[in-house]
């Protein structure tokens, strides 16, 4: 069988017959790119719309979150590694088509409809979408969280039926490449996003790697000139995964949320209590 090569992200992975990519969710298996983690359902909840977070959508209302396993980032602080850093028959899952997954979000009626979270969910791209159009059929909203490290043709495929979404910017072209992602790519992601619908962009604060003033300043300059400015949350950061760097002091994020305030007119302080 002929090698491939994934076109889903910038990894750009070269996957042999059999072979499993970076994300551990897409499989060359007889020629084909496939989604191996295709409805595979490791975590369903319903949770505040505030907490995926969104503040500016449907505010007070709850969701119904889903994840499966497996993300194209290697992110050390990821508070979800027991499923983002797993792969194929390393973690219980139970499958749910699209069909069902619609018949779930009409069975819970507090729910505004479905969040795709918890892991990427923009690896299994194929079952996004065909579940957002159902959804979108019987009048239930589909948000996306995602690290938005995905090739424009993909999310222009799935936009259209996309009514909000939740993009994480972690840092600059260096993190970017201790994290195994691609700055520029996830910025491009934000922008055809915010051109399309309600979109929130999320940075997770971390001591010595982005809490700086310069990149706060740079970023909210960039954001505030996009069609539709969105939401920024900035939030703290806790030790997790391999991460053991120390919480990010308070008073050092409402700095930083005064330098972006004068660019945006809409910034949050996230883990804060």
């Amino acid at each position: 069988m002929p090698e491939i090569i994934c076109d889903i992200c910038p990894h750009h992975c070269r996957l042999a017959e059999g072979q499993t990519g970076f994300c551990r969710a897409r499989k060359n298996l007889q020629g084909r790119n496939t989604c191996i983690n295709y409805g595979m359902i490791t975590s369903a909840a319903i949770d505040p719309i505030e907490k995926k977070p969104l503040v500016g959508f449907y505010p007070g209302s709850s969701i119904l979150s889903v994840g499966s396993f497996g993300c194209n980032l290697a992110c050390p602080f990821c508070q979800n590694h027991e499923i983002s850093m797993h792969g194929e028959n390393e973690i219980t899952t139970y499958y749910m088509s699209p069909q069902d997954l619609l018949e779930l979000a009409l069975r819970h009626r507090e729910s505004v409809g479905i969040a795709f979270t918890y892991n990427e969910p923009l690896i299994s791209w194929e079952y996004v979408l065909e579940s957002s159009r159902l959804l979108k059929e019987h009048k239930q909203k589909t948000v996306l969280v995602t690290n938005g490290c995905v090739e424009e043709h993909i999310i222009k495929a799935i936009l259209p039926y996309i009514d909000a979404l939740n993009i994480d910017l972690k840092g600059d072209e260096q993190f970017y490449r201790e994290l195994s992602g691609d700055y520029r790519t996830v910025k491009n992601t934000i922008r055809l996003a915010a051109e399309s619908c309600h979109v929130e962009v999320t940075i997770l604060l971390i001591p010595g790697k982005n809490d700086n003033e310069e990149f706060i300043r740079t970023e909210a300059g960039w954001l505030a000139d996009l069609e539709k400015q969105p939401i920024l949350h900035l939030s703290r950061y806790f030790p997790a995964y391999r991460y053991m760097i120390p919480p990010t002091d308070v008073d050092k994020m409402k700095r930083l949320q005064t330098v972006a305030l004068e660019y945006l007119t809409d910034v949050r302080l996230g883990n804060v209590w």
